[in-house]
């Protein structure tokens, strides 16, 4: 079995939707097992936004998701990471659950892992590409193996319709207040990022074996 985790953060929700998306995507294959995890909300964040009826609802319907554990990044064999957008770069809550992996990273632990990113942003020009290539450095630095969204795979990068995603991965809209939802083709690039991080991961673990 190859084992891929699905690993995000989501304030409003829009994150999680990408995120199952990538998850039932994937775990259509019986060869894979799938984890979907939620990376922890700061309780700085969560104080200064609880006051929000979108962001209670949001936070709500994540309430079963496990937290991730750095004991999910050793059990993976590909991981998918969903980083929305702050300011053209990843959020501090992601940022801080990295930063605590520096003992998988001495330890050369995420070594050769298949990994791959998807974004959001509130605007069609709010960061998301440059969150996703921000995101890559400590990845690399683990030594994973970028995967990013090709176009022969996804012919939505071709087209000019309203949607998110680029090569370095599936990506949407949020909207500017926040009420616009995934569209289909957002979703179904994040599910192709999900098979495609899997089936790298697979190869890179067949050559161990």
């Amino acid at each position: 079995m190859t084992k891929l985790l699905i690993t995000y953060y989501s304030s409003y929700g829009h994150m999680f939707e990408m995120a199952k998306a990538a998850r039932n995507a994937a775990a259509e294959n019986e060869n894979y097992e799938v984890k979907l995890r939620k990376i922890p909300e700061l309780e700085a964040a969560k104080k200064a936004m609880s006051g929000q009826d979108a962001y209670q609802v949001a936070q709500e319907a994540q309430s079963d998701v496990e937290e991730v554990t750095l004991a999910d990044l050793e059990w993976a064999d590909g991981i998918v990471w969903g980083i929305p957008t702050r300011f053209g770069n990843m959020p501090a809550q992601v940022k801080q659950f990295i930063d605590t992996a520096g003992g998988l990273w001495a330890g050369g632990k995420l070594e050769d892992k298949a990994t791959g990113i998807m974004s959001s942003s509130n605007t069609l020009h709010g960061g998301q590409e440059s969150t996703i290539l921000s995101s890559m450095l400590p990845m690399i630095h683990f030594g994973m193996v970028f995967v990013g969204s090709t176009y022969g795979q996804n012919p939505e990068l071709s087209d000019d319709s309203y949607h998110g995603g680029s090569p370095y991965g599936p990506s949407t809209v949020a909207g500017s207040d926040g009420s616009k939802v995934p569209v289909e083709a957002d979703l179904n690039m994040a599910g192709r990022l999900a098979k495609r991080v899997a089936r790298v991961a697979a190869g890179i673990k067949s050559t161990k074996e």
